[in-house]
Formats: C-alpha cells, sequence, structure tokens
C-alpha cells in the first residue's frame, strides 16, 4: 500500500505532516504505550489496530488526526492511499541493495562454467551503476578453488625442501617428484572415464595424491642410494638391482590404497557427488603414476650419473 500525504490540502487544513505519519504509524505498525509485570517478568503494552482495521487502503483513509487548532480531520481529505507491488523485503550486502539470485546445476554441468556464463551475461545485461558479484556457495567455491591451488603448490615446495634435506641432494627430490605430474594425468584421466567434473571434492583427492604417490619414487631412490654407498655400484647399476628388489613393495602399497579407494568410488547414496570424485581422483592417479613411475624413475636416476 502506497500513502502519499497531500502536503498543500494539510497545509491548508494545519495538519503537519509528522502528526500525519505517527498517527498512520501507530494504526499500522504499532506504539508502546507502556509496560506492565505478572510472575516476574515484565511485558510491554503496545497500542495498534486490530489485522481486520488495517488491511485495505479504505481503513487508512478512515483514521482521523488533530490539526494544529486541536480539530479533527479525516485522513482521507489528506493522503492519496492505492495499493502497488512493492518488495516485502530489502536485502543490503556491504551496505548496498542487492537482489540475489539462486540456481541448481543440472547433472553432468560444471559449477566453474557455470558461474563463468552467469559473470558473462551479467556482464552485458547489467546497466551502468550495477555490478554482480558472488556470495553463498558460490563464493565459497570460488575462494576454495584458489585456497586449494595454493596448497597444491605450496605442498609440492614443501615437499621438495623436505625431500632435499632428507637425501641430502637437490637432484634426488627431482626424480621423486617426478610421479607427481602422471598422477594428475591419470586422475583427469579417470574422472573423463568415470564421467565426473574437476570440483572441489575432486581437487582435494589431487592434493592427497601429492602425498601417496610420492611413496614409490622414494622407496627406489633411496634402496638404489643405499646400493650405491653400500656396494660402491654406479647409478645405472644401483637402480638395475634396486627396482626388482623394491616393484613387490610398491605394487602391494598402491594396490592397496586403490582397494581402499574403490569402495567410496563405486559407492551410491546420500553423499555419493563428494565421495565419487575424491575418491576416482585416486584411483586413476595412483594407477597411472605406478605404472609410469616404475619405468620413468629408474630411467631418469640413471641418467643423472654424468652428475656424479
Amino acid at each position: 500500500m502506497d500513502l502519499t500525504p497531500n502536503r498543500t490540502k494539510a497545509t491548508e487544513l494545519g495538519v503537519t505532516i509528522q502528526s500525519i505519519n505517527d498517527t498512520i504509524a501507530t494504526a499500522i505498525g504499532g506504539i508502546r504505550v507502556g509496560k506492565y509485570t505478572q510472575d516476574g517478568r515484565r511485558y510491554d503494552l503496545r497500542l495498534r489496530l486490530k489485522t481486520d482495521q488495517r488491511d485495505e487502503a479504505s481503513d487508512i483513509r478512515g483514521l482521523s488526526v488533530r490539526n494544529i487548532h486541536g480539530e479533527i480531520v479525516s485522513l482521507e481529505q489528506l493522503v492519496d492511499a492505492k495499493n502497488v507491488a512493492t518488495l516485502q523485503t530489502i536485502t543490503r550486502r556491504n551496505r548496498e541493495r542487492s537482489v540475489t539470485v539462486y540456481g541448481n546445476l543440472t547433472p553432468g554441468a560444471s559449477q566453474a562454467a557455470a558461474l563463468k556464463i552467469a559473470e558473462d551475461v551479467s556482464t552485458e545485461i547489467l546497466p551502468t551503476g550495477y555490478r554482480f558479484t558472488f556470495s553463498g556457495g558460490s563464493q565459497a567455491f570460488a575462494k576454495s578453488f584458489q585456497g586449494l591451488m595454493f596448497v597444491l603448490w605450496l605442498g609440492i615446495i614443501v615437499a621438495y625442501m623436505v625431500l632435499a634435506s632428507q637425501f641430502n641432494s637437490f637432484w634426488d627430490p627431482i626424480l621423486v617428484l617426478l610421479a607427481l605430474p602422471f598422477s594428475i594425468t591419470g586422475a583427469f584421466l579417470g574422472l573423463y572415464l568415470f564421467d565426473q567434473s574437476l570440483n572441489l571434492y575432486s581437487v582435494i583427492g589431487i592434493i592427497l595424491l601429492m602425498g601417496i604417490v610420492k611413496k614409490n619414487s622414494i622407496m627406489l631412490v633411496e634402496f638404489a642410494n643405499h646400493l650405491k654407498e653400500e656396494a660402491s655400484l654406479s647409478r645405472r647399476q644401483a637402480i638395475v638391482e634396486a627396482a626388482p628388489i623394491r616393484l613387490r613393495p610398491i605394487l602391494m602399497t598402491s594396490l592397496a590404497t586403490i582397494a581402499a579407494a574403490l569402495p567410496p568410488a563405486l559407492a551410491l547414496g546420500p553423499g555419493a557427488e563428494s565421495r565419487i570424485p575424491m575418491a576416482v581422483a585416486i584411483v586413476g592417479g595412483v594407477l597411472i603414476s605406478t605404472l609410469l613411475t616404475l619405468f620413468v624413475v629408474p630411467c631418469a636416476y640413471s641418467f643423472g650419473r654424468i652428475r656424479k
């Protein structure tokens, strides 16, 4: 309901705009006129019209107000009342008026792609002075994705530093980290074959791979270094002897990891949308990384003989 005071008429009849506002606010919104105490609790007394007396525009026009001379004047002579469509609530974000648009993804759709399309469309259709921002789950997704990318690169740097201190070498950690590109390739391949998207959960699975797949290379490089120092072997001879010996533990640990990740990868029911991408990324990454690092890491280790 839109109530517009007629300032000219109000001035002629000696009625102030403030008195009109106070009368309407009291009748519609209510006003506290007193308090009373009962059973140790204090309650407010509020004056207000009944619900059936304030629903229509005619109810407002039937109210009266006193002018500056103490005379009663009907609001019908002072305001124009009409029903208009308006917002029930006005929401704000960062002290600016905002309108929130909600949506759900269709099966198989990418959230990142959907958010990019929404941003592009808003740039085209929004008039000057309006802007588009993410909120809620979309904002959390964007921030989480950026944070996970930072964690991914930070984990690689920290892993290199720790391995360099353990091996006392700048070259051997690079051999260990050769497993990481193959694990990421395997994770992407697994997500593609299982029709899963690259989302928040699959990225978490890829980060988990950073710590899982390095153990194959660590077992090979560490044991080859041990043979090279104890038996005074060349790097090529050391890796040739170390690879067959370490093959069994590498396969055992890799198969155990894959077996543990298969149930959630094949699971159904509530929460499966979060478990499946993570488990699929782990299965694909561990499988491909294990197969390729068994060949790549020994070759790279043998090439390192020219550095010694």
